[in-house]
């Protein structure tokens, strides 16, 4: 196992994302050669500007993965493709997800079969935790707590995904590391939060009971960094140390953007007007601890709580 302080090669994959970006800055900081790979050539020369050796590449493009693999010989792999840039339609679920599913998918497929072919000793994968989790018993869940079983209909195929993503990268020849990162806010992330927010089109729905856990972008980057340092496989949930229900961060964040109260609304408008996969996030998703990844990587978050993180974010959206 390499030590903390050895410098890697390390092949981002998606490094123009809300996460990818301030991985690339956190990695060449701590010393790594960095890849990092891009759909757009628009945006090649600000990973240039980061460090980075920049590659443009479709992540769905088989042949293309593993060119690009195979020249840049890493030792470590980093997976954080995916298409929610911008997302804020909520209600047509299955439609803002189906790129980003065949990116956790057939492409994850594509990246690790490059690394297997390269001798690629530790990979590690975007995950995700809150709504993922079984939305019963106690709250916040930890990486031991199963997937939901019964998730909404129109979210199905994105937990799917989620399964197919972590369980092959967990069971591949390597050490693989599925980082479930709660919900992103910071540069690159929130701008369509706040905005849903400024314009009252995310209201608390019944009371609100829902629990979020939430991490600064910044924060999740150090943690991926920690991750892939140590050097063997597992499973982290990367948050702040505050999962909170939708009634506490909603408001507290409409105050600090200027904005007017959220709109109250029951379940069973909510559902109406709104669809089952909102009124779910909004009254039964449970958070997630962030005590293992907190143990064994040795990583704190800069930004312990969304309280004080969301002033980071309150003059986005203006």
């Amino acid at each position: 196992m390499l030590e903390r302080n050895e410098a890697m090669r390390v092949f981002v994959a998606g490094a123009s994302g809300a996460i990818g970006r301030p991985l690339v800055k956190h990695l060449v900081a701590r010393g790594h050669r960095v890849t990092a790979t891009t759909r757009s050539p628009a945006k090649a020369d600000g990973l240039r500007g980061l460090g980075a050796e920049p590659v443009v590449v479709d992540g769905l493009d088989a042949l293309a993965v593993g060119q690009a693999v195979a020249r840049a010989e890493p030792e470590a792999i980093v997976h954080q493709m995916t298409a929610l840039s911008g997302m804020n339609d909520l209600r047509h679920w299955e439609a803002s997800f189906a790129r980003t599913n065949e990116l956790r998918t057939r492409g994850t497929d594509n990246l690790l079969a490059a690394a297997l072919a390269a001798g690629v000793r530790r990979f590690a994968v975007q995950s995700y935790a809150n709504w993922t989790y079984e939305q019963t018993g106690q709250a916040p869940k930890t990486e031991d707590d199963p997937f939901d079983p019964h998730p909404p209909r129109a979210q199905a195929s994105t937990l799917a995904a989620i399964r197919h993503l972590e369980r092959t990268v967990l069971e591949a020849p390597l050490a693989g590391v599925v980082l479930r990162y709660g919900n992103f806010y910071g540069p690159g992330a929130s701008e369509p939060l706040v905005e849903m927010v400024r314009k009252r089109r995310l209201p608390v729905i019944g009371g609100g009971a829902g629990v979020w856990s939430w991490i600064h972008v910044e924060d999740a980057a150090s943690a991926t960094v920690a991750a892939l340092e140590l050097g063997r496989g597992g499973v982290y949930n990367v948050a702040d140390d505050e999962p909170a229900p939708v009634a506490d961060w909603l408001p507290h964040l409409a105050r600090l953007a200027g904005a007017r109260p959220p709109l109250r609304v029951p379940a069973w408008l909510g559902r109406l007007v709104a669809g089952a996969v909102v009124v779910s996030l909004m009254t039964r998703v449970r958070g997630a601890s962030n005590a293992k990844a907190k143990r064994e990587l040795g990583w704190t978050p800069a930004w312990p709580t969304w309280r004080d993180g969301f002033r980071t974010i309150a003059g986005e959206g203006r």
